[in-house]
C-alpha cells in the first residue's frame, strides 16, 4: 500500500491500440500491485467507481472503457472481436506480469481469455457472471454471414436514441435492473450519456459493438485457453441471470483452481445488486 495521500476521485487517462484512442479511469496508487476492471458490454469504466474505490487502498486500480465504450473511441469498421479486446488490454500501461484482472460479463470473458493466452502475467482471476460458452453447433456459415449482415443493415438503419435529462436515461437504466438505487442510477447514468448537437443525451457506446461476427471463437478455443490458466480464479455468478449457471453447465471443470459461488438474488449486475456481499467475497480472495 502506498503511503501517499490517494485521489478521491479518479483520473482520466489515454492510450493508443489499433490506432483507437482509449479511455482508461486510473484510481492512482501507482506503487501498489495492478489490478484492472473490465465492464460489460454497453457498460463503462466508472461502472465499477464502488468497487474501486473500495480496492483503491491495496492496489493501482484501473478500470479501462472497452473500444467503442464510454470515453474511447468507436472502432472503423465496427471491429469489437473478443481478439480485439485482448489486443487492447496488452497495450494498457501499467498492466504487467503479476496483475489482477476482474472481469464482468463480456468483461470477464476478456480477462479469462487474456489470461489463458499470457497465463503468466496474471496472479489472480475474478469473474463476475462472466462466463459462457457459444452454441456447440452454429448455424452453418453462409446463414451465419447472411445474418450478420442482416444485422449490420439493421443498425445502420437504426435511430439514435436520445434523452432529454440524465434523469431520463436513469430511469432507463431502472427499468432494466429494477434493483438499482435511484442513485446508483443516476450515477451510472451520468457517467453513460455524451450530447448530442441538439442538446439532448444519447449512450456512449458503439450500436456496433453488439453484432455477433461469424468469425467468432468457437467452443473448443475458449476451453482451451481456459485449460491453461495457472492462477487462481473466484468465480462469482448471479442467481437470477440470463446466462446459465457455470456450475451445473459444466464450465468450472475446464479451469486449475477455481471457487465458483452463486450470489443469492441477484441479476446480471450483481456487483450492483449485492455490493456488500460481491466486495466481502472478492477482498477474502484478493488477501488469500
Amino acid at each position: 500500500m502506498s503511503g501517499a495521500t490517494l485521489p478521491s476521485d479518479p483520473a482520466d487517462r489515454f492510450y493508443t491500440a489499433q490506432g483507437l484512442r482509449l479511455h482508461v479511469t486510473d484510481w492512482g496508487n501507482e506503487t501498489a500491485p495492478p489490478l484492472v476492471l473490465l465492464h460489460g458490454g454497453r457498460d463503462h469504466s466508472r461502472s465499477w467507481d464502488t468497487v474501486a474505490r473500495a480496492l483503491q487502498p491495496r492496489f493501482h486500480v484501473m478500470a479501462p472503457d472497452l473500444r467503442g465504450h464510454g470515453d474511447s473511441d468507436w472502432a472503423k469498421g465496427s471491429s469489437y472481436s473478443l481478439a480485439d479486446n485482448i489486443y487492447d488490454l496488452t497495450h494498457l500501461p501499467g498492466i504487467e506480469n503479476g496483475a489482477i484482472l476482474i472481469g464482468h460479463s463480456f468483461g470477464g470473458m476478456i480477462a479469462l481469455a487474456y489470461a489463458g493466452t499470457y497465463p503468466e502475467r496474471v496472479s489472480r482471476l475474478g469473474v463476475l457472471d462472466g462466463i459462457f460458452l457459444p452454441d456447440p453447433e452454429p448455424a452453418p456459415i453462409e446463414a451465419q454471414m447472411a445474418a450478420w449482415v442482416a444485422q449490420l443493415d439493421r443498425i445502420s438503419k437504426a435511430k439514435t436514441r436520445r434523452f432529454a435529462t440524465i434523469e431520463e436515461a436513469a430511469g432507463r437504466m431502472a427499468a432494466h435492473n429494477k434493483r438499482l438505487t435511484a442513485e446508483q442510477a443516476q450515477h451510472l447514468a451520468r457517467h453513460a450519456v455524451r450530447p448530442n448537437d441538439d442538446g439532448t443525451l444519447s449512450w456512449k457506446y458503439d450500436p456496433y459493438a453488439s453484432a455477433r461476427a461469424p468469425y467468432r471463437l468457437s467452443p473448443t478455443d475458449y476451453t482451451a485457453l481456459w485449460s491453461r490458466i495457472t492462477c487462481p480464479i473466484l468465480m462469482l455468478s448471479a442467481s437470477e441471470s440470463f446466462l446459465p449457471d457455470p456450475g451445473k453447465a459444466g464450465l468450472v471443470g475446464h479451469f486449475q483452481q477455481v471457487d465458483h459461488r452463486v450470489i443469492a438474488d441477484t441479476g446480471h449486475w450483481l456487483q450492483h445488486d449485492k455490493t456488500d456481499e460481491v466486495m466481502a467475497a472478492l477482498g477474502a480472495f484478493l488477501a488469500g
